[in-house]
């Protein structure tokens, strides 16, 4: 009897196809008609949306993607990183070829519908989803996972599915962290006063109407800190990305970051465990808008720790979440 196929499907949060006005309107379109990333809808948030918006922000999104774009192979580093994390991770279940490892990104491409169809032309009767955020968010992981299902009800014969749950203090995404931090500073020529743990912000009123995303970001902090035997002062929790006037968790990256350069701090470094890629957030907004931010307001040496990427430790937490979800569907 044979065994039939399981599928693996990271999913990350999206790209632009490139940074031309075109794509970056098309990719921002996508992105910003999302209930769960804007929950204003109607007449008025159109006319801004298209009115406003996607008129004037293509241009200088297209210009941050320009600053940190992968030109080798004319892509986003996000594409990238995650092609890369799927590629490694097929290559632990190389003697189980009933195993098919595969990837897509909520906005843009490859598109969740598109690979799932994928996936279920190669025989997967099974399909384990493994978001690639670490605290659950209704605008990320909530949003993923509305396309899963939506492309669900399109198939006739639909696969069993599993869904790896939100990792934010799971030990060995907490252990790949502090080890990504431990290699950084082991080569830096200075020492870091206070390490930033970065996270994207979320407007209050998400949290308030239940979503647990806080709460997963201060269990990571605070995971993170045992692990490394900081202090809270030596490693902060901070939110970036704040984007409009609605109220946004606080403290700010950049905020925090001119106090702490006025407080006569002179050398940072800023970790962003929300990010399993790195991406236009990580490598232009931290990498060059917040380190200049601190050089500006007179610090001294500020640098950003690489996301987890596909590197060694980030490769057996992977493994590690899926081999655990995997437990009890015939796989050889």
């Amino acid at each position: 009897m044979s065994v039939p196929k399981t599928g693996i499907l990271l999913i990350n949060l999206g790209t632009p196809d490139a940074t031309d006005f075109k794509s970056m309107r098309r990719y921002l379109k996508q992105f910003l008609s999302d209930k769960r990333v804007i929950e204003s809808s109607g007449l008025a948030w159109w006319f801004i949306l298209n009115g406003i918006i996607l008129r004037k922000r293509p241009k200088t999104s297209g210009a941050a993607y320009d600053k940190i774009w992968n030109y080798d192979l004319d892509e986003s580093p996000l594409k990238t990183a995650t092609r890369a994390q799927a590629d490694k991770l097929a290559n632990q279940y190389l003697i189980q070829p009933n195993i098919v490892v595969d990837w897509a990104m909520r906005y843009g491409n490859p598109s969740i519908p598109d690979v799932m169809a994928k996936l279920h032309d190669q025989g997967c009767e099974r399909l384990l989803i493994v978001p690639l955020y670490p605290q659950y968010a209704g605008a990320t992981t909530g949003s993923a996972m509305d396309v899963v299902y939506d492309t669900l009800k399109t198939m006739r014969y639909q696969p069993t599915i599993r869904v790896v749950a939100p990792y934010y203090n799971h030990p060995e995404y907490i252990n790949a962290l502090a080890q990504s931090i431990h290699n950084h500073h082991a080569d830096l020529s200075w020492k870091p006063q206070v390490i930033l743990a970065s996270l994207h912000g979320l407007p209050v009123d998400f949290i308030e109407k239940g979503d647990p995303y806080q709460q997963h970001c201060e269990a990571t902090v605070s995971s993170l800190r045992r692990e490394m035997g900081n202090q809270e002062w030596q490693l902060l929790l901070t939110y970036q990305s704040r984007t409009n006037r609605k109220v946004w968790l606080t403290p700010d990256t950049e905020e925090t970051l001119v106090q702490l350069a006025k407080d006569g701090i002179k050398n940072v470094s800023i970790l962003a465990p929300g990010f399993a890629s790195d991406c236009v957030e990580t490598l232009e907004e931290l990498g060059i808008r917040a380190v200049n931010t601190f050089l500006d307001a007179g610090g001294e040496n500020c640098t950003v720790i690489p996301c987890l990427n596909d590197s060694t430790p980030s490769l057996q937490m992977l493994k590690t979440l899926v081999s655990t979800n995997l437990q009890g569907w015939p796989t050889s």
